[in-house]
């Protein structure tokens, strides 16, 4: 690899998280709507134009994290050894990312459920790792994208997660493993038992 570069790489991934590193905290510490872009680069000490260059737009600074775990879950979801399904597979990295959750990202999820606006951006963006979850269900049950089974489940799932959302003061930070597989084991373990009971009497496709 060029070290010049390479070089390159690393000082834009600095100031792409310089940019966000700021974004949140002052998010956090102000609110969403009250946080201008001004603020932001002066924060980060780049211009505004420079915030452009990292983030298309500032809701994309909020959910700056989302595509990093999307791309984790989808390569744990591929490298899953035999014999461990998709429902296994996400309880597993969902504990293990527990206390990954900080104070700062415990305000923001707050900021962002008391926003109608905001949380219909989340939610569309859930919706994308529930495509990736329910592609990953027909695959271990060895069928296509047609069969409703998969997307049933995904998308119970995914009702389930934003509810325990809803009700985040149980999971304040910080979040042991073991308060987090409390918590999303009986949501696990039900959908696990619906999916098997759609097996057992599938639904007509779609």
């Amino acid at each position: 690899m060029n070290p010049a570069a390479g070089l390159r790489e690393r000082k834009k991934q600095r100031t792409r998280d310089a940019i966000s590193r700021a974004a949140l905290e002052l998010f956090a510490e102000r609110g969403y709507q009250a946080t201008t872009l001004a603020e932001i680069a002066a924060a980060a000490d780049v211009s505004t134009r420079t915030l452009f260059a990292y983030f298309p737009c500032k809701e994309d600074m909020l959910f700056c994290d989302f595509q990093a775990t999307r791309d984790a879950l989808a390569q744990v979801l591929a490298e899953r050894p035999d014999g461990k399904d998709a429902l296994g597979t996400l309880r597993d990295f969902i504990v293990s990312h527990a206390q990954a959750k900080g104070e700062l990202q415990a305000k923001l999820e707050r900021a962002i459920a008391c926003d109608a606006t905001l949380n219909s951006h989340k939610h569309a963006r859930l919706v994308q790792l529930q495509d990736l979850l329910a592609a990953a269900i027909a695959d271990d049950l060895g069928t296509g994208p047609d069969d409703l089974r998969p997307h049933l489940a995904a998308a119970s799932l995914t009702a389930a997660f934003e509810a325990l959302d809803e009700k985040g003061e149980a999971l304040a930070p910080p979040v042991s493993s073991e308060a987090m597989a409390a918590a999303i084991d009986p949501v696990i373990s039900f959908v696990r038992a619906g999916l098997q009971a759609l097996t057992s009497s599938p639904p007509q496709t779609s």
